[in-house]
């Protein structure tokens, strides 16, 4: 039964880190961190991402331009990149990990404390991954709630909302966390649930008739 709930365990971990890492990879590369609607033509609609702002007339054409030097960024968005790359790397290596942990993989099946461990490291890297990518998720969001309530910016200034990618960040994050702590529990179960080795016992003496020890074989004592 605990082999059965190990096995579910990682399987369901491993899905739902996987769904988080390809999600994140998603988020970090799409224009839609940020949506702009312009009230004096509502035919466009302006996107932004990490990597460059779009344009979508009702036409159907998109337009994007990347943006220019990295250090002409806001702060926000230039840690957000270094913060999504980083996890990105760190869920790909978190894959790699925790397939080679996995009770199913044949890999390493000699070796049961080898592969606790890289199920438990594959585990906090998901896990790690899910932080760096909640946080630059979380930033950017908070800097768009607090220049949309800016008092000081006149209410004729069109302002920048949520887009698609900052809840789809969010949702990485979460599975990726959850995905990380259920591997990195079964490992820990793994480890409880293994029996100590029995203790070598050696086998009683064969004593005598009268308690000790026979000095001879049974046929020693035939007279020839």
């Amino acid at each position: 039964m605990a082999g059965s709930w190990r096995a579910k365990a990682q399987a369901g971990g491993m899905l739902l880190a996987l769904l988080g890492w390809v999600s994140s990879c998603v988020t970090t590369f799409v224009p839609l961190w940020k949506s702009l609607n312009l009230d004096l033509n509502e035919l466009e609609v302006w996107t932004m991402g990490l990597w460059q702002v779009c344009i979508a007339r009702e036409e159907g054409l998109v337009e994007c331009r990347a943006h220019g030097s990295f250090l002409a960024l806001p702060p926000a968005l230039r840690v957000s990149r270094l913060l999504m790359c980083l996890s990105n790397g760190l869920g790909l290596l978190g894959c790699l990990l925790a397939a080679l942990g996995l009770e199913g993989w044949r890999a390493c099946e000699d070796k049961p404390g080898l592969k606790r461990r890289l199920l438990l490291a594959g585990g906090a890297a998901f896990g790690t991954a899910g932080m760096g990518t909640l946080a630059p998720v979380s930033w950017v969001a908070y800097n768009t709630v607090l220049d949309f309530w800016d008092d000081t910016v006149p209410d004729i200034v069109p302002r920048w909302e949520f887009g698609e990618a900052i809840f789809l960040g969010w949702f990485a994050g979460a599975f990726l966390t959850a995905g990380g702590l259920l591997l990195a529990c079964s490992a820990r179960s793994t480890r409880t649930a293994t029996p100590p080795a029995p203790a070598c016992r050696q086998p009683p003496a064969t004593r005598g008739p009268a308690g000790g020890h026979h000095p001879h074989p049974k046929n020693a004592d035939l007279v020839i």
